[in-house]
């Protein structure tokens, strides 16, 4: 790959694959390629992207999904990545999970978990550590926001009801949907998962501030405490 790219023949450079035949025909080294624009010294910028690919197998998350798990740091010990082609490694797993969720909107519904699993999917399951968000809705099942509540381990020490509350009556939320990853990708509810569930819930029957669900991400699997009636036990 020592070439320049204008002597490879014409057929086989990327751009010119990508207008004859469209994208879905490119390889992946060839769409980032195409992203990376060009390479580095002594390597053109097919031969970076393999280079990239490369360094991925070498990684706990081969292929393009390393992206999303490496740092700028770690994009930047690859030979020919520096600052500027680090941050639009980055940035392209950023757009693909905005793309998943912007995919997922329309579908969004307060009342499917399984809509709500999408929605959120993309941008949960690659996460390293625990992420709870609460979303908070209106009288009319609209969403007025939604914030992140926690980064790092889910405990009750952590995510107290006076903190969700709190976020809950500055948004005038009257309801609740709460949602967090298991970064080992097994959506099962922890005795953790499941104490915090019960407290959060309790304060908001005393507040009157429902909460409807909680919902847990792992890899492409999710688990529902209103689907599994979890929190209907709450209430006995």
């Amino acid at each position: 790959m020592n070439q320049i790219m204008k002597e490879i023949p014409e057929s086989e450079r990327p751009y010119e694959k990508c207008i004859r035949d469209g994208e879905a025909v490119l390889s992946d080294s060839e769409l980032l390629a195409v992203i990376l624009r060009c390479g580095t010294r002594g390597m053109n910028s097919l031969g970076l992207a393999n280079e990239i690919l490369n360094h991925m197998e070498h990684s706990s998350y081969p292929g393009l999904l390393g992206l999303l798990h490496s740092s700028l740091e770690d994009l930047k010990k690859i030979h020919g990545i520096g600052t500027v082609k680090a941050v639009q490694l980055k940035c392209i797993g950023e757009l693909s999970k905005r793309m998943a969720c912007a995919a997922a909107r329309p579908a969004l519904s307060f009342q499917n978990p399984d809509s709500i699993a999408a929605y959120y999917m993309e941008q949960l399951r690659h996460q390293e550590q625990e992420l709870m968000i609460c979303m908070m809705l209106d009288n009319q099942n609209h969403l007025l926001n939604d914030i992140v509540l926690s980064k790092g381990t889910v405990n009750a020490t952590l995510i107290t009801p006076r903190e969700v509350y709190l976020e809950a009556l500055r948004h005038h939320a009257v309801s609740l949907i709460l949602v967090h990853n298991h970064p080992g990708g097994n959506p099962a509810p922890s005795h953790c998962d499941r104490e915090i569930t019960e407290r959060i819930f309790k304060a908001g029957e005393m507040l009157g501030i429902s909460l409807l669900d909680h919902i847990i991400i792992g890899d492409h699997r999710y688990v529902s405490f209103r689907e599994q009636e979890i929190l209907g036990e709450y209430l006995k």
